[in-house]
């Protein structure tokens, strides 16, 4: 099938247009390079070294003699440019990961929250508005998170997407029926997550668009089969304070000798999958589409679940690290459980990749091998979810 990648020069997007590719699938990335725009604002480029995005993609065409397309577009601002590709191209499929995906850098401060609300909103709708007005019948899939549901539960387990519930009616009858998942996003990136997915409902209902939304966890990992084939290919390494995911960046303080940065009390539990797993679930989705008419198809696009102390301690095992416990820059409990479904991954033939000793010596290796480009000076989080806490007042631990 032909597939579009939008945000295919991303942490998740590169190694999916690389393992479709791979696959023997047509690809088209549209990115407008706005990640490595902000490496330059933060001042904390990618662990492992990048190539432009056209010398990665002759690496990749030499090595396996595949051509992978490229747009330079702004999804959020280009709408008539989108529409024009859309309709010459004609894809069977389009994979969104265009939005920005910080949770951190999205609450920095005014114009970041702004810049996030504008940036991934606008970038759905356009998607949605010109799939629908090109009058072609594309599977939108569409990298969802996790954090549209919140971290905690009601000691049940998270549904895909779909709570069943009874309504009692005036005259006393008792109707079933579902809806979303009561949503409770923790930051602004995961509001615009929660605001995607009324966007892909309205649009399903009224047009008729194919959608899945995959709720996606923590990502860790590095490198994939593809990525790994030659050093000019190699994926992002975030270890900052922005953009860095959890794990991947107790490995990497590990490897330049810094202590394990756990904030609060690291009793946050949350829900993670390797990046190998990522592009495996992409794969899966596309080629087990919605049909026709069948409402929005939400997946949790998770492997298993852990408390983020339990991690920290895991790699200082392994690795020697130290531990050290700092305030926690987020509004968030202390303390939470997390229990989620993934059953229709597992029932689509996925077969998770879990944390295990090998590969988590093996992101330490990465990290190790190119720890001589880290600025520790950016590792630190500093942004803050409250005025109060930028103020340095206390404040009550939240209660939902």
């Amino acid at each position: 099938m032909k597939v579009f990648i939008l945000g295919g020069d991303g942490f998740c997007g590169w190694p999916t247009s690389l393992h479709l590719s791979n696959l023997g699938h047509e690809v088209v990335i549209i990115d407008n390079l706005s990640r490595r725009n902000i490496d330059n604002e933060l001042g904390a480029a990618s662990l492992t070294p990048i190539l432009p995005i056209d010398k990665r993609l002759a690496a990749w065409r030499e090595l396996t003699g595949k051509d992978i397309g490229f747009y330079n577009l702004n999804l959020a601002t280009e709408y008539e440019r989108f529409l024009n590709v859309l309709e010459r191209e004609r894809p069977d499929a389009v994979v969104h990961f265009a939005e920005q995906r910080a949770a951190p850098y999205s609450m920095k401060s005014p114009r970041h929250k702004r810049y996030t609300v504008d940036n991934n909103v606008s970038a759905t709708h356009n998607v949605l508005c010109a799939v629908v007005e090109s009058g072609q019948d594309v599977h939108l899939a569409h990298l969802g998170t996790m954090g549209v549901y919140g971290y905690g539960t009601a000691g049940m387990k998270i549904p895909e997407g779909y709570l069943d519930v009874e309504v009692a009616t005036e005259t006393g009858e008792r109707v079933q029926q579902q809806i979303l998942y009561p949503t409770n996003p923790g930051s602004v990136y995961h509001m615009t997550k929660t605001q995607d997915q009324l966007l892909f409902a309205f649009y399903n209902k009224n047009d008729g668009v194919r959608v899945t939304d995959l709720h996606q966890g923590i990502v860790w990992g590095t490198n994939t089969s593809e990525t790994s084939r030659d050093e000019r290919l190699i994926n992002r390494f975030d270890y900052d304070g922005d953009y860095g995911t959890v794990l991947n960046r107790f490995l990497m303080q590990a490897a330049v000798g810094y202590p394990l940065t756990v904030h609060g009390t690291g009793g946050q539990t949350r829900a993670f999958i390797h990046i190998q797993d990522t592009v495996r679930c992409i794969e899966l989705a596309l080629t087990n589409p919605p049909a026709a008419g069948e409402r929005v198809r939400i997946l949790n696009q998770m492997t298993e679940t852990h408390k983020v102390r339990d991690l920290a301690q895991l790699v200082a095992k392994l690795t020697g690290g130290e531990v050290a416990m700092v305030p926690n820059p987020r509004k968030e409990s202390a303390e939470n459980d997390l229990y989620v479904k993934n059953d229709l991954f597992l029932d689509m033939g996925l077969n998770p990749t879990t944390l295990s000793e090998g590969l988590l010596l093996e992101v330490a290796e990465v990290a190790k091998k190119y720890a001589s480009r880290a600025d520790l000076s950016k590792i630190p989080a500093t942004s803050l979810w409250t005025k109060a806490q930028r103020a340095g007042v206390p404040e009550l631990e939240p209660t939902r």
